[in-house]
């Protein structure tokens, strides 16, 4: 019995760091992961019928999975039983399991039994948590940061839900820090805070989706500020960066900030100036903005105004935002550089951009051309008598794998390649065939 009262809250509650006090006590006080546990969601629904038999949950620092595990153990009326898997042992797995056993027998009421980093349990102290994860008590819940598929065994996959929690959004994060605000029973409620959007909003995109650094900074934050005559703390954005160790940059995502360097970031690139484009995705990326969004500006960069001096760009540019998107932050940050790097010293040129709004401006202003009869499908019955297909030259049967032919009914022209690059041996092989 001792191990479940020490995993008890302390009897003062403020001793408590202030992300531990405003853990969630059922699942509408829980904010975020709506993926997994939103309205009718399969572990949602597992939970309210308590019929869950082992949990893992997987993803980054402060999303959110000790939460859970707290909120899962006050929803199904269980005790709580919490240990970490690099300082524990066989012999206190064991100890655990056993009292689990004795808690149920005596009260027929289950054990949620929270293993932090289990990924760093062998394959040994896995196995010990089998036979009893198999009847269903305790009920087993892991948290690790790393793929579990990678880390866990598969014998406890398989009898585990395996879920994965996602960085919280800035909005989520914001309004966590709210709760805690406003809450005056377990958060800074009793407290005169004077605290503006703005500022609230810096900690969500400082702490990078991790609430539990969020709340910490906040109490900080208050709790070491001078209050006013009035009794206010007034808590600025200056504090802010103070108590979360990180300089405040003017960057805000609905205002001047956000526009003007997202638009100095695509013009050096533009400009062929690497150096200027990295210090600008620097800042954007110190301020929390979305690496997607930055992977974004410089694939569309690269179709824009590289294009066909550089078709490779467009390849690598592709590609840093697919990796940028699996591996994420902060290691996101290396392919997206070397895209960067790549396109803005690429030769530029924005022929195909240009072609594209001439002929769109065409659709816009002129008569839309009908599809001439030799080029329409002739893949279906009927077609021989309507006249489709017929007379069309099949280019691969003349020599050079071309042949003179027109492929609208009236002659366009939007296509003009420059000669800078790859876009020169373009336009030479075109000016040819243009010419005959």
């Amino acid at each position: 019995m001792d191990f479940f009262q020490t995993e008890k809250p302390a009897t003062d509650p403020r001793s408590l760091p202030l992300a531990v006090r405003m853990r969630p006590n059922n699942l509408d006080e829980f904010v975020g992961q709506a993926h997994i546990i939103g309205e009718g969601k399969l572990l949602r629904r597992a939970i309210l019928a308590d019929r869950l038999a082992s949990l893992i949950l997987y993803g980054p620092p402060g999303t959110g999975k000790t939460s859970l595990a707290w909120c899962i153990a006050n929803v199904t009326k269980s005790y709580y039983a919490a240990i970490n898997a690099t300082t524990s042992n066989v012999e206190e797995l064991r100890k655990v399991i056993s009292q689990a056993k004795l808690q149920f027998k005596n009260s027929n009421k289950k054990t949620i039994l929270f293993i932090d980093e289990i990924h760093r349990f062998n394959k040994a102290q896995q196995d010990v948590l089998l036979p009893d994860i198999e009847e269903g008590n305790p009920v087993l819940i892991g948290a690790t940061i790393h793929n579990p598929y990678f880390s866990i065994v598969s014998p406890l996959l398989s009898r585990s839900i395996v879920c994965e929690l996602k960085a919280l959004s800035e909005s989520d994060i914001v309004a966590i820090l709210n709760m805690a605000i406003k809450d005056k029973q377990r958060g800074l409620g009793g407290y005169k805070i004077k605290i503006e959007k703005k500022t609230l909003e810096f900690l969500a995109r400082a702490s990078e989706g991790d609430a539990r650094r969020a709340l910490n900074a906040l109490e900080l934050g208050v709790l070491t500020t001078e209050k006013s005559k009035e009794g206010v703390i007034n808590f600025t954005l200056t504090q802010a960066a103070e108590s979360i160790q990180k300089k405040a940059v003017i960057y805000d995502k609905d205002e001047d900030g956000h526009y003007d360097t997202a638009s100095a970031f695509i013009k050096s690139m533009r400009g062929s100036d690497p150096d200027a484009a990295i210090y600008w995705m620097a800042k954007m990326l110190y301020a929390g903005e979305d690496p997607r969004f930055i992977a974004r500006r410089v694939c569309i960069l690269a179709a824009e105004d590289v294009g066909n001096a550089d078709p490779l760009a467009l390849v690598l540019a592709n590609a840093a935002m697919q990796i940028a998107e699996f591996v994420g932050m902060p290691e996101a940050r290396i392919p997206l550089a070397q895209a960067v790097i790549y396109v803005a010293c690429a030769p530029k040129s924005n022929a195909s951009y240009l072609a594209i709004d001439k002929a769109l401006g065409d659709m816009e202003q002129k008569r839309v051309q009908e599809v001439p009869d030799d080029l329409k499908d002739s893949n279906y019955s009927g077609a021989e008598k309507l006249g489709h297909g017929k007379d069309y030259k099949y280019a691969h049967e003349f020599p050079g794998h071309y042949v003179e032919q027109k492929y609208t009914r009236k002659s366009v022209r939007y296509y003009e390649p420059t000669e800078m690059g790859f876009e020169a041996k373009i336009k030479q092989r075109l000016d040819k065939l243009r010419k005959k």
